[in-house]
């Protein structure tokens, strides 16, 4: 008896105590989460108005330029908008919006016409279509500065290799052709080279070393080193980084003292060995900083998504917490993390929400980008009776007019053109 009751009084200590150690570890949980420090937290003081409008810019150009990209490789450059709808998640387009809503939008790019079944069919105006053909033009000649920079990329690398699908994330970064998989990279056998490991992937292989490109783009803007004049190994390099702070930034009084000593110290060259550094040391973190630094500078938007940056940590040697690094040094870099996918961009190559310098594909861009969104009234989509009269008139223009801008559709969200670039790079594979 005596037993049975100590059981008892000891089952509702423990039940009681358990309850206890509960409530703390549920209260300990809504504390430390209630107290961490997000990314959108970390950085929404050091918000730059005018870079959020460069990141929503982008990311509507890079909206159509999928659609225009999907569109092309159709046999005819046409598609039944219902096809479209497997390509919510690469253009962004959440439900309920419809797609057919998107493509009314840009009537200067996209018509939209029935058939004599009903069904309703998007195309590319002959606008577009020049575009696309100036595009690949301006891509013919900026393949060789598209070949240095890869060269270089590689140059950076550990082993001096890349796997093939993570470079092809940067396709549209550095001005690489659509099938730069399947012909491209075969093109610069004397810089690069497809190799096969043991893993079965596909990686692009450095070929030869080029000592006139082991210069960072810091010592040729601040030494005035050219390609001609370079005759030194990569090392140690004590060059300060250029620094944009946002124009609210109120705490360089207070740190002031720890960035001067940051610019300061010397660091190692991207382009050199960095094996040998220890992963969280202060010259660790500021090679690391030097080449996204470079990597941004390779860039046609000086501007990169996050989330391609991290694939390459191992590759490159930088930290695991790349987003913590980027956020730390807000001078160089400026993290938005509008949308899904966060974006970094390089501080000192922007005025305002505008590039500084352009190169004729940024140009191009937003020459997309200025035909793209309209309003107006809302037209009726003409339907052709049957396939001769489709024939002798051709593609019928859907003028259609929205009542409202492109953003107000919940277009604020960068489209995932990589997902795309590797089904067409397979797609050429496969054909060829």
């Amino acid at each position: 008896m005596f037993m049975a009751v100590w059981i008892a009084n000891s089952s509702k200590a423990l039940v009681s105590n358990g309850n206890r150690f509960v409530d703390l570890w549920s209260w300990s949980q809504i504390r430390s989460m209630t107290s961490s420090k997000r990314v959108q937290d970390r950085s929404r003081l050091k918000r730059v108005q005018a870079l959020e409008i460069a990141t929503e810019k982008w990311k509507v150009a890079y909206k159509v330029l999928f659609l225009i990209e999907t569109l092309k490789q159709e046999p005819e450059m046409i598609i039944p908008v219902r096809n479209l709808e497997q390509y919510r998640r690469q253009i962004n387009l959440p439900k309920p919006h419809k797609i057919a809503d998107f493509i009314r939008k840009s009537p200067k790019l996209f018509e939209l016409y029935k058939d004599q079944r009903g069904i309703l069919w998007c195309g590319m105006t002959k606008q577009a279509e020049d575009l696309m053909e100036e595009e690949e033009t301006l891509i013919e000649q900026n393949a060789d500065k598209a070949a240095e920079y890869v060269t270089r990329f590689l140059m950076m690398s550990v082993n001096k290799r890349l796997p093939v699908d993570k470079i092809a994330h940067f396709r549209r970064d550095f001005g690489l052709p659509i099938d730069f998989r399947a012909k491209w990279v075969n093109d610069y056998p004397e810089l690069f080279k497809l190799v096969k490991c043991e893993d079965e992937r596909e990686y692009l292989e450095l070929v030869s070393w080029n000592p006139a490109w082991a210069i960072t783009e810091l010592e040729k803007k601040l030494m005035g080193v050219t390609e001609s004049t370079a005759t030194h190994t990569p090392g140690l390099l004590s060059l300060p980084f250029p620094l944009k702070f946002p124009s609210n930034y109120k705490k360089m009084y207070r740190y002031g003292g720890k960035i001067d000593h940051f610019q300061k110290r010397s660091y190692l060259s991207p382009y050199a060995d960095a094996r040998e550094l220890k992963a969280g040391s202060l010259e660790f973190d500021k090679r690391a900083v030097a080449v996204m630094h470079e990597l941004l500078n390779f860039t046609m938007e000086k501007r990169l998504v996050t989330d391609h940056l991290t694939h390459f940590r191992r590759e490159l040697v930088m930290p695991q917490k790349l987003m913590r690094l980027l956020l730390k040094h807000v001078g160089i870099f400026y993290v938005s993390e509008r949308g899904k996918r966060f974006s970094v961009f390089l501080t000192e190559a922007y005025e305002g929400p505008e590039l500084i310098d352009k190169c004729p594909l940024v140009l191009w861009k937003e020459k997309v980008l200025s035909l793209a969104g309209y309003r107006g009234k809302r037209k009726r989509i003409k339907t052709f009776d049957d396939t001769s009269e489709m024939e002798d008139n051709g593609l019928a223009l859907a003028e259609y007019d929205s009542e409202q801008d492109m953003e107000d559709t919940d277009c604020s969200e960068e489209a995932a053109l990589d997902a795309n670039t590797t089904e067409i790079e397979t797609r050429d594979l496969v054909s060829g």
